[in-house]
């Protein structure tokens, strides 16, 4: 019987390390050090030096680098969200490189049969992905986060503004609602005039992440002044969105 037993013991011991889950280390993190640099010297109010950038480009792709041997399984939940952010910006401050100075606009780097963003470029988890795979398979459906529109930058002037400093987990909350309260209160890509509230294309193309509620979410943001004047016309507000103006967002 003891003999029996012991055998049973070593099998359980030798099955142990199969049956294991990979774990999620709460404490990891990614060393953005490179380009929060990067952006300290080349992003100012939302503006993009190009040029800067280009003459350092290999630090951007040092940076780059970091990122793709990043294994985001180990990362906690906002320590992922922050890296997918910075991994967007990051990647798409290359894009434009790749055709700066000849550009005027990010469109200008896609075709007729394929946009800038379905261009296979970024080097993430083992794999290459499009900025659409970014933004619309991983950022989107995983953290179901409308605020997510505000701190990823496509490059043109009506997006919102490029941040000057990486996202990080520990201060990732406070990030997304100071660049949501930023969107939201600048009155070259949201206002309200009379009965119509003139918004960002941003809202349209992505309501479900608003969830159909545009109003509401103005509310959650806006300052003081605003809240009270949505609050007072709530019943009677129209909307209407802006055009949306490409051209690239450079210095």
């Amino acid at each position: 019987m003891k003999s029996c037993i012991c055998i049973v013991l070593l099998i359980l011991l030798f099955l142990a390390p199969l049956n294991r889950v990979k774990p999620i280390w709460a404490g990891a993190m990614v060393d953005h050090s490179i380009y929060a640099v990067l952006l300290e010297k080349y992003v100012k109010y939302g503006h993009v030096d190009y040029w800067g950038f280009k003459a350092e480009e290999e630090k951007l792709d040092q940076y780059l680098k970091v990122l793709e041997k990043t294994d985001s399984d180990n990362l906690s939940r906002n320590e992922q969200f922050a890296f997918y952010i910075n991994a967007y910006n990051a990647w798409t401050i290359k894009l434009i490189l790749s055709g700066y100075p000849g550009i005027k606009s990010i469109k200008d780097l896609g075709s007729i049969f394929k946009s800038p963003w379905k261009k296979k470029m970024c080097r993430i988890d083992g794999d290459v992905l499009t900025l659409d795979n970014i933004e619309h398979n991983i950022l989107r459906p995983r953290f179901k986060d409308p605020r997510v529109h505000f701190v990823i930058n496509c490059a043109a002037l009506s997006c919102p503004a490029l941040g000057s400093e990486p996202y990080l987990g520990n201060t990732l909350e406070q990030q997304l609602n100071h660049a949501s309260t930023a969107f939201i209160n600048n009155p070259q890509r949201n206002y309200l005039e009379d009965n119509t509230l003139y918004i960002s294309k941003v809202f349209k193309w992505f309501s479900e992440d608003f969830d159909n509620d545009v109003i509401g979410f103005f509310m959650t943001y806006a300052n003081e002044d605003l809240k009270k004047e949505l609050e007072a016309k709530q019943s009677t507000i129209k909307i209407k969105y802006l055009d949306y103006d490409w051209s690239l967002n450079g210095k």
